[in-house]
């Protein structure tokens, strides 16, 4: 039963080559490309506002150098997002749920908002390093410890997106494995239904958070260096 489980996670293969790729490429294939027939279209008329309103509220805190990355900001949520919801239809596979791709995504982010820092005010970027006012006793630490704490930073970003979305997967296997079997007790099976649909709800709602959160917290670490 565990095999069965975690199997999800297996990245499928065809000829011995793993198909993740196929599945990362898929946002891709779903963009429409800027016509005039698809900017008078209802998706264009729904998609835009919620695209601004939270580019808005990301990067109005920033100054002019941090507006320069609402686009890949938004582009990289967006592939995200698009990801974690086609992971929840049947027989789908979700790369976001390999803390391998997630990392990809989070340490080369990272390391440019590190070397932005390092770039145009490396005083201050330094700085972070030791807090104002530190006894000289406690300095050699406290640099030790800020380093790791800066350096764990694309480790959270990736965990974080790979725990959330494993683990509703995995709930929500479990209820579904728990229904299919409970189906000779009709009372039991649907109450494990009804269970599994509040759980595929809280999932899309996981998948849009998520998204959202990983972009935050790139923000976040790229406003404390422009």
């Amino acid at each position: 039963m565990t095999l069965d489980i975690f199997d999800q996670f297996t990245s499928p293969t065809m000829f011995g080559l793993p198909l993740a790729w196929l599945a990362m490429l898929a946002p891709s294939l779903m963009l429409v490309s800027q016509t005039p027939k698809f900017i008078k279209s209802r998706y264009h008329t729904l998609l835009t506002p919620i695209l601004t309103s939270i580019a808005k509220q990301l990067f109005l805190p920033m100054n002019q150098q941090g507006h320069k990355w609402a686009l890949i900001c938004m582009a990289s949520m967006m592939f995200i997002l698009m990801i974690n919801l086609l992971g929840l239809l049947p027989y789908t596979y979700t790369p976001t749920t390999q803390l391998s791709m997630n990392m990809g995504l989070a340490v080369p982010l990272w390391l440019a908002t590190v070397l932005i820092g390092l770039q145009k005010k490396p005083t201050e970027a330094l700085a972070h390093l030791l807090p104002e006012g530190t006894p000289a006793a406690l300095i050699p630490m406290l640099i030790i410890i800020e380093t790791i704490s800066l350096f764990i930073r694309p480790i959270a970003l990736g965990v974080r997106l790979t725990a959330n979305l494993t683990a509703g997967h995995l709930l929500m296997q479990l209820v579904s494995m728990t229904t299919f079997v409970m189906i000779p007790v009709i009372s039991i099976s649907i109450i494990t239904s009804l269970l599994l649909l509040l759980l595929t709800i809280l999932e899309l709602a996981v998948a849009v958070i998520q998204a959202y959160v990983f972009i935050l917290l790139l923000t976040l670490y790229l406003q404390e260096n422009v």
